[in-house]
């Protein structure tokens, strides 16, 4: 199965994106996208140089990774001895932990939130939302994986499965779709929704840094970092004020900026000017 790693991961990308595109289509979240698929060259651009960077400097990546301590007997699984029938759920659980305390420092960090920045400054959100990271960010986030891997000598099973996981439930809390009410509170104990994740996207910076759970929500309430929505409701602005214009959402420009101050913004915001927002620092 693992020889199959790449297919797997593909298949259920593309089956999955797909999948919530139509219902985007058929669900949608009420709220215009002037925008909408003029965005997605440039999201898909990023995810498919963050592909290609990651397989030139670690072609095997996290499964790769795994696959090696387990030859050595290496980390914290085989060294406790615990059995695989625990360890596969127990490795998921721990790997969902790790991205959910990697997502807050990349929001602590000034040179870490540039590059993170460029997910943010999305400035509607859908599944394609989802793919919209800095190939940089990409390498960064891979490098710490691979790592936290190895120590923990996940079997390669989990770091696939959580891998699979994670792409699935990232691109469904980034759709614009509309659950209903009792959907969404059913859901929202088990698996992030598209609901609370749009509190993450509020340009409002309290609830930007907010939220930081992809799969799971269980780490925001436990951690203090749960909001259950943005103030303004329906009516959130989404995205970073001053990187909303369409040609900020060109491939090339989405790539530099990071090295770039934020422009004069053309769009206008409905936040009030009281409350902080997440700017360009």
């Amino acid at each position: 199965m693992l020889e199959q790693a790449p297919a797997i991961r593909l298949g259920v990308f593309l089956g999955v994106l797909l999948t919530l595109l139509a219902l985007e289509w058929l669900l949608p979240w009420g709220r215009p996208r002037p925008l909408g698929p003029r965005r997605w060259p440039g999201n898909i651009g990023l995810a498919f140089a963050g592909t290609l960077l990651v397989r030139a400097v670690a072609p095997a990546a996290a499964v790769g990774a795994a696959a090696w301590a387990e030859a050595r007997g290496f980390g914290l699984v085989p060294a406790v001895g615990i059995p695989a029938w625990l360890a596969v759920p127990l490795a998921i659980l721990l790997l969902d932990l790790l991205i959910y305390w990697q997502h807050r420092v990349t929001h602590a960090v000034p040179l870490l939130w540039r590059l993170h920045r460029v997910h943010h400054a999305d400035p509607e959100l859908d599944a394609t939302s989802a793919l919209r990271f800095h190939p940089v960010e990409i390498l960064v986030s891979m490098g710490v994986k691979m790592a936290a891997v190895a120590a923990l000598g996940a079997p390669p099973l989990a770091v696939l499965g959580f891998e699979v996981l994670l792409n699935a439930t990232a691109m469904f809390n980034h759709a614009a779709i509309a659950l209903s009410p009792r959907m969404e509170a059913a859901l929202r104990l088990v698996l992030v929704t598209p609901d609370m994740h749009r509190t993450h996207h509020s340009e409002v910076r309290a609830e930007t840094d907010s939220c930081y759970g992809f799969c799971l929500p269980w780490w925001d309430r436990l951690f203090g970092s749960y909001r259950a929505a943005p103030a303004a409701g329906e009516a959130v602005v989404i995205g970073v004020e001053g990187w909303r214009t369409p040609a900020e959402q060109r491939f090339g420009r989405l790539l530099l900026q990071p090295l770039s101050q934020a422009p004069v913004s053309s769009v206008p915001t409905i936040a009030s000017a009281a409350v902080p927002r997440r700017s360009e620092a």
